[in-house]
């Protein structure tokens, strides 16, 4: 079987049947080997019954959500393509040929694009056309390198294969998100078709919610991005507290009636220890994240921890320490001079708050690195004797008899 379309659904009788006829008619006409997958999510209002004297084959999905209910329609699937598409009449199923066209010329995600093929005026609210969609799907061709312009299209297809192989996981409306992410992280090959959208046919409120929906999109585009979550926010945070710190450390700076001082090196200091920790989170998830599989390795991340080794990095740390260390002894050694009374506290605090800084940083970069290491351990397997022992690399290895 070539060609699977499959439906999610929940409480769809309004509509179900009739997405169900235009479905079975496009693949009678165009001739296409198909069948019409309904997933259904537990519908009480008959919307299974409805589907199936259509013509659809009715799959009953336990597991509430979206995600779910499409991740059970697609490993139910007999063809070796899917397209799938909401079953609420909103998204024409009587025009699939440029999905199939492009899924036979071997792309593995083929994108509806509702933006470049028309929205019926009432079928989208205005706050998913001029905000929500645009500023996700900004967001999403942001972190990945993706072209895709309309990130949540739900009128979609892909090979069925390609869409396993990815480890979906999402079980709400993020799903959306998810597959256009991992596919382009995962290098598969993706376009996108211009498509229709016509207001849907039921009378009740969509399911989604507009808020709660959109930041579970924007919060799994960031999670899936340690990039932009930890790195680039931490950059930023680490070099402007250097820049000011290195700046105000020479003496106050007065920029019109407004001065700057021992409070902003304060602001520095903060900004330079938690833009410091946010590099070092960064780090952390690229290592944890590759081990586990669910995101790819990143060839600039292993250049990196190659030559960042635990020995360089204690030594490094050591080294921040010892110099912070040495501005508090300084410090004190001042202060001893004035009999310990007296204490010049502008004076003071232009050693002491760097001083403190250095030490923290340095303590961070030895226990990151220590983390690091623990991270990086992997579990290898050797053989000796017909026999495989299962063995800690960080461990001495032993002789299996």
């Amino acid at each position: 079987m070539e060609l699977t379309i499959v439906m999610p659904c929940l409480d769809e009788a309004e509509t179900v049947a009739t997405c169900v006829r235009k479905a079975m008619g496009f693949l009678a006409e165009s001739g296409i080997d198909g069948e019409v997958v309904v997933a259904d999510n537990g519908s009480t209002d008959g919307s299974q019954r409805l589907a199936r004297d259509a013509g659809a084959r009715v799959v009953a999905i336990r597991d509430k959500g979206y995600g779910n209910a499409l991740m059970g329609g697609i490993a139910a699937a007999r063809g070796t393509y899917v397209i799938m598409g909401d079953a609420d009449d909103s998204y024409d199923f009587t025009n699939l040929t440029p999905f199939v066209t492009e899924l036979r010329k071997g792309y593995d995600l083929v994108m509806g694009n509702r933006f470049k093929g028309g929205i019926e005026p009432g079928a989208m609210p205005k706050l998913h056309k001029y905000l929500g969609n645009p500023v996700l799907s900004f967001i999403g061709r942001l972190f990945f390198p993706s072209a895709i312009g309309d990130f949540h299209c739900g009128l979609r297809g892909f090979s069925k294969e390609a869409a396993l192989a990815l480890g979906l996981q999402a079980t709400g409306m993020e799903f959306a998100s998810e597959m256009v992410v991992k596919a382009t992280l995962w290098g598969q090959k993706i376009t996108e078709v211009p498509t229709t959208l016509k207001k849907d046919g039921r009378s009740r409120p969509p399911h989604l919610r507009s808020w709660r929906d959109g930041w579970r999109h924007l919060r799994f585009l960031l999670m899936f991005s340690p990039r932009w979550l930890f790195f680039m926010p931490g950059l930023v945070l680490l070099l402007l507290g250097l820049i000011a710190g290195a700046i105000i450390e020479a003496g106050p700076v007065s920029i019109g009636s407004v001065t700057f001082d021992v409070g902003t090196l304060v602001a520095a200091s903060a900004a330079v220890v938690i833009g410091f920790q946010g590099v070092l989170f960064w780090l952390f998830t690229r290592v944890y994240a590759g081990a586990e599989g669910f995101l790819p390795t990143e060839p600039g991340v292993q250049r990196l921890l190659g030559r960042l080794s635990l020995e360089r990095g204690l030594l490094l740390g050591l080294a921040i320490g010892l110099a912070g260390l040495g501005g508090l002894i300084f410090s004190i050694v001042n202060w001893g001079g004035s009999g310990f009374h007296n204490l010049n506290y502008e004076h003071a605090l232009r050693s002491m708050i760097p001083s403190a800084t250095a030490l923290i940083v340095s303590c961070q970069l030895v226990l990151g690195t220590f983390f690091l290491s623990i991270l990086g351990i992997k579990q290898t397997r050797h053989v000796s004797g017909g026999n495989a022992v299962e063995v800690n690399d960080s461990q001495p290895s032993a002789t299996a008899h």
